[in-house]
């Protein structure tokens, strides 16, 4: 649909006021029926192309921290030495998370 932009707009000095209790009664009839759908209805029937990944298998090497490297125990990331900020009791914490 095409828009005019030329034409006049309508202000609010055109438009007849209306108290606060018509306003609100006429809140009430503007709603229309709420339809109640369940989440998990509604992703089973949504399918993303190539999402199938049940016959796949992960695998991933696990590198313990080296001799220099710490896990923090804030952010659980693995750290090196030179971020280390402070130990209390056995746990280490690095910069980022005591900044």
């Amino acid at each position: 649909m095409a828009t005019d932009y030329d034409a006049p707009r309508k202000s609010t000095e055109d438009e007849p006021e209306e108290s606060i209790e018509e306003l609100k009664a006429h809140k009430g009839d503007s709603r229309s029926p709420e339809i109640e759908v369940d989440e998990a209805d509604a992703a089973e029937g949504f399918e993303l192309p190539g999402a199938d990944l049940s016959g796949e298998e992960l695998q991933v090497r696990i590198i313990p921290p080296g001799e220099d490297e710490f896990t923090c125990a804030s952010c659980f990331l693995i750290r090196h030495h030179s971020m280390l900020a402070r130990e209390k009791d056995g746990l280490f914490y690095c910069k980022d998370c005591e900044g």
